[in-house]
């Protein structure tokens, strides 16, 4: 396995064996290919779930998919069979990342977990994604971001908001712990560059969304005896939420002294200054439920282009409110290059968002969309010298497949 795919980024010339599926762990390669590493991923013979998952031009290539998987060179293994195992260790070896997202016995049956990868690679930096921690008495139970929100306090926390207990509107938990892993891969990476060799980390949701979770709201709990729930009340009054204008809604946040009092001079009410209920920080906080509403009322009086252009030159945090439809036209997106168009050989043109962090020096950078089933089967092998023959038996047996463009039809 040879980092010849991508030339870019902080990353170039790592080397990562992606085992990883649906949308947890190919999120946090997407990152690791966007910096510039050499991911390849493996997939079964029927391939990555989400490859169906919503809208798509070609067959077997979603738009979730191809956006999720960019950038990354896709290989088929059979991992049911020795040959397949086999040679995912070959390509293993040649590693500096390996990661996965199966339980812990279901990789130890394939005889690819971290004891086996590094024997034949004890420099390889090894992550484990899962539900949850080995020690704990979860282990090994499915998890899924549904799951994870559950048990993690998050959809009772929006109960505190909703008539009822709800999951929020986006794979939250799948989407945190894959920023999580790959913050660790890289800190793992920076310790092996120092000398300290390679090691395993182990990547747990209901760990990582607990923690997550508990940054604001640990609140009085904080302390023993606890001093109050952990609940942040800010976060969790029905009041808070857009305020509707005179004819939509914005989106305010009058946070600290300074704020305030800029705006009840915007709002003409100096009354609102010296309401010993407002006063403070400490006292809005205090006085959550009566401050939104008061706000509330003010906002009404004007229209949204009034306030957002008044709130601004204040200083005052506020923003319209986009859809997801609106990010595609927004001008502060369009100013920053925020979505790369591709053409694509197999959809046309596509529109995909770019990196959004920024290097001065080795920038972040994809060049194609998700791979096909298999498109690079037969290139990620050749490298750790496979021959034609060989490719050709293998996939005989069923251990391997190349894609070839009449399966897209």
């Amino acid at each position: 396995m040879t980092s010849t795919g991508q030339k870019h980024g902080p990353l170039s010339g790592v080397r990562v064996l992606d085992l990883t599926s649906v949308l947890m762990g190919p999120y946090c390669t997407q990152i690791l290919a966007d910096l510039g590493a050499d991911v390849v991923k493996v997939e079964s013979p029927d391939g990555d779930t989400s490859r169906y998952v919503g809208p798509s031009k070609t067959k077997g290539r979603s738009g979730m998919f191809a956006n999720l998987n960019r950038g990354k060179r896709g290989i088929v293994l059979d991992l049911r069979t020795a040959e397949g195992r086999k040679i995912c260790l070959q390509l293993a070896e040649k590693a500096d990342i390996v990661l996965h997202s199966m339980r812990l016995p279901a990789i130890q049956r394939l005889g690819l977990d971290y004891a086996a990868v590094s024997a034949v690679n004890p420099g390889v930096i090894y992550a484990s994604l899962y539900g949850y921690g080995r020690n704990g008495r979860y282990s090994g139970r499915p998890a899924y971001d549904d799951t994870i929100q559950a048990v993690s306090g998050l959809t009772m926390l929006q109960a505190e908001i909703n008539p009822e207990p709800q999951y929020v509107t986006t794979v939250l938990g799948d989407k945190v712990c894959a920023l999580s892993a790959a913050y660790a891969i890289m800190a793992a990476l920076f310790h092996r560059q120092r000398g300290g060799g390679g090691q395993e980390i182990e990547v747990p949701m209901f760990e990582i969304m607990a923690s997550f979770l508990l940054v604001e709201h640990i609140a009085g709990a904080a302390y023993d005896p606890p001093l109050g729930p952990p609940v942040y009340t800010r976060t969790v009054t029905p009041h808070r939420r857009p305020y509707r204008t005179r004819n939509g809604y914005v989106s305010v946040l009058v946070y600290n002294d300074k704020q305030w009092r800029r705006f009840t001079e915007l709002a003409g009410r100096p009354d609102l200054a010296a309401d010993e209920r407002f006063a403070s920080q400490a006292a809005r906080s205090a006085n959550m439920a009566d401050f939104c509403a008061m706000v509330a009322e003010i906002i009404a009086e004007r229209t949204s282009e009034e306030w957002l252009e008044l709130l601004d030159q204040a200083e005052i945090p506020c923003a319209r409110l986009n859809s997801m439809a609106d990010l595609y036209t927004d001008p502060h997106l369009s100013d920053v290059g925020f979505f790369r168009d591709l053409d694509d050989p197999h959809d046309g043109r596509l529109r995909l968002p770019f990196p959004p962090v920024r290097f001065s020096q080795t920038p972040a950078d994809f060049k194609r969309a998700g791979p096909m089933l298999g498109e690079h089967t037969a290139e990620v092998l050749r490298e750790i010298g496979l021959s034609e023959a060989e490719l050709d038996q293998l996939e005989q047996r069923g251990a391997i497949r190349r894609w070839q463009e009449k399966t897209t039809a």
